[in-house]
């Protein structure tokens, strides 16, 4: 029955190019923008201590949220954030609403800081994401969803975050779900080829899904365990009569 199963190769980006160094193509990452519905960490620092507890709030109190078998025991939940509302303001104390929607996160700190300086003096502002993330399913170690920490997270990494794929992960057909702009796109890359070094999807966006496939020898071993497991049943039950019998006769 192990006959039947071919172990597929595992080595990843390979090229033909015997050279010891090569140069690839240059690819950026899409810089992420605020949208609506997004939570931000905005983060305050002064002389005046008293206000920044106020103002860092929301990121040192968390939401109660539900432990996943994957979560270890004793992290805590979700900060509670700034809610960019369905206008594209943040509510910020001791500046009242600021628009941020359509901001890169370097611009938001910028624009929260001029509006911290009318009430502190020298303040540091620092502006990030809470609620992007990213999630891996399929034939890995570690399925989840993950913290997308920030615009320069490769699929390589995302894929070392869940542990890498079992040996019966198709690496020849790893599937990337994306929405852009309303519109879901399927893009499918072979990690044993340097492909996904130059794809657009090298680099990972907020709510990227990665699924990885079985092999065909998975579901060929599955169907023979199941396909055997009458057979093995049968013989048990054989073995067990039989042996019985050979009590009862033997008393």
């Amino acid at each position: 029955m192990q006959s039947c199963i071919t172990t597929p190769p595992i080595a990843y980006f390979q090229t033909s190019d015997s050279l010891r160094f090569q140069q690839l193509s240059k690819i950026q990452p899409k810089i992420s923008r605020i949208q609506k519905s997004d939570i931000l960490a905005i983060t305050v620092g002064s002389l005046n201590e008293e206000s920044n507890a106020i103002l860092n709030f929301a990121n040192v109190n968390a939401l109660t949220t539900t432990t996943f078998p994957n979560i270890q025991l004793g992290q805590r939940g979700q900060p509670l954030g700034y809610l960019v509302d369905s206008t594209g303001h943040v509510e910020v104390p001791f500046v009242g609403r600021v628009k941020l929607v359509g901001m890169t996160l370097e611009e938001a700190a910028s624009v929260v800081r001029n509006e911290v300086e009318k009430s502190l003096k020298n303040p540091a502002v620092n502006v990030r994401f809470l609620n992007h993330k990213f999630s891996v399913l399929g034939e890995v170690n570690r399925p989840a969803t993950y913290n997308l920490l920030d615009d320069r997270t490769t699929l390589p990494e995302a894929l070392a975050m869940a542990g890498d794929l079992t040996v019966y992960g198709n690496r020849t057909n790893v599937m990337i779900l994306r929405e852009n702009n309303g519109i879901r796109e399927v893009a499918k890359v072979n990690l044993l080829t340097q492909e996904v070094l130059n794809s657009p999807y090298y680099y990972l966006q907020n709510g990227d899904l990665i699924y990885i496939e079985p092999v065909k020898s998975k579901a060929t071993y599955t169907e023979q365990k199941v396909q055997l497991a009458p057979i093995y049943t049968s013989i048990a039950t054989t073995v067990i009569v039989f042996g019985t019998l050979l009590v009862n006769l033997f008393k």
